[in-house]
């Protein structure tokens, strides 16, 4: 272990490096080099690493930034789909109603979240949906309607959580 410790203290300026440059901020480079660390020494333990030891940190550092990426972007969609715009500096009002939905949102069930994230902000279509719950097209279709008006109803305050359906 107390070579390995050798080893990334001699890598870390050359990960810093190319963190900086993919991430284009020196706090969020730092904050990527450590995730990197992390899971390189969490890797390390379960099993040693035949190969070039720079290459694998520059892959995890690599893989840790894209998931990052993915992780904002899909967090961007999800404010675009709330807010209804993609605006580099909205309105106070915007982000108050942003905020109010985004509150409303994590008040609805489990499907419901689900239902809407996958539809509105990954894209997937009703039938791939159905096919991920193994159910009919069209009951996809009222549960998401049913969600969507459930989100609308905890967005403008007019009822406390959402209703269940009672099946027998």
């Amino acid at each position: 272990m107390h070579e390995l410790d050798e080893q990334l203290r001699e890598l870390i300026p050359r990960l810093r490096r190319f963190a900086v440059s993919l991430t284009r901020n020196a706090s969020s480079a730092d904050d990527l080099v450590q995730s990197t660390l992390e899971r390189a020494i969490i890797a390390w333990a379960d099993k040693r690493i035949a190969g070039d030891l720079r290459a694998w940190l520059f892959s995890i550092l690599y893989r840790q930034f894209l998931d990052a990426h993915r992780r904002s972007r899909r967090y961007a969609r999800m404010l675009e789909f709330f807010t209804g715009r993609d605006d580099a500096q909205p309105s106070v009002e915007r982000t108050v109603m942003a905020q109010s939905t985004l509150l409303a949102f994590d008040r609805l069930t489990a499907e419901q979240r689900a239902l809407l994230l996958w539809v509105s902000v990954e894209g997937l279509s009703y039938k791939e949906v159905a096919e991920i719950l193994d159910v009919p097209i069209g009951t996809v279709m009222s549960r998401l309607s049913r969600a969507r008006q459930a989100l609308r109803q905890l967005s403008d305050g007019e009822i406390a959580s959402p209703s269940l359906r009672i099946l027998k």
